[in-house]
């Protein structure tokens, strides 16, 4: 065992909606490994034996994605990245709860596709307004035929293939199974760290009819049922004229 006596402690905030490579900069940066590379090589190789990774192969260190539970953590400078993960994993496995896996399985969607919607409204949330995005979101899927015609149409997945950059039209056309534009349904997997708030929102959607939503000049997201209410709303917003 290393002697502790030599080893600083670090306290670290991890903000909701952070993804995997935000979080490892951040470990980083605040000394509690001295490369990111250390960490994806231990989430991509490193066989946690938490029931929720079962059924997620090794390989790719994105197979921790959705699971990085957001809060404030105390680690060694510096800390061994199995130790270091397991315990942003062993958080996540004690906040949800045994009365929320049953509800999941008693649910249309896996514990995966559940924190895969979580993430997606937790990076489009405005903080207010969880409920009403996971209502859009669940309607979207669960109505393949109506509004969106199954595609999410969700900004966010563009933002997570493109780097972090304000989404284009062009990016819009990125061949990849996390463009929600592209492909119909959910990404393969969570494009960011959920907090609690947006897991639970995730499974108890408001009773909605809508199915689209734009930011107004107020910036709160407004809601509607049609694509043409929509299209009004955006024509009355300042923030969608062309400068």
């Amino acid at each position: 065992r290393a002697n502790s006596a030599n080893r600083s402690e670090v306290k670290v905030t991890i903000p909701e909606g952070y993804n995997i490579d935000q979080i490892f900069d951040l470990l980083e940066e605040n000394g509690v490994v001295d490369s990111v590379d250390k960490l994806r090589n231990t989430a991509a190789n490193h066989d946690y034996k938490f029931s929720f990774l079962a059924d997620i192969p090794l390989g790719d260190y994105r197979r921790l994605e959705g699971y990085l539970m957001p809060d404030t953590y105390e680690f060694y400078t510096p800390h061994d990245p199995i130790l270091a993960l397991n315990k942003m994993l062993a958080y996540f496995d004690s906040q949800v709860t045994d009365a929320m896996r049953e509800e999941v399985a008693a649910s249309d969607y896996s514990l995966r596709e559940v924190l895969t919607i979580a993430s997606l409204i937790e990076r489009e949330t405005t903080g207010e307004d969880r409920v009403e995005i996971s209502s859009v979101i669940h309607n979207r899927l669960e109505n393949p035929n109506a509004g969106t015609q199954g595609y999410l149409q969700i900004d966010a997945t563009l933002v997570y293939i493109n780097g972090g950059k304000e989404p284009t039209a062009a990016d819009r056309e990125i061949d990849s199974p996390y463009n929600t534009y592209k492909y119909k349904g959910l990404p393969p997997g969570p494009i960011a760290n959920p907090g609690m708030e947006s897991i639970v929102a995730a499974m108890n959607p408001a009773n909605s009819k809508n199915f689209y939503y734009a930011l107004g000049d107020d910036n709160i997201h407004h809601f509607f049922k049609t694509y043409d209410q929509l299209q009004k709303f955006i024509a009355s917003q300042e923030r969608y004229k062309a400068s």
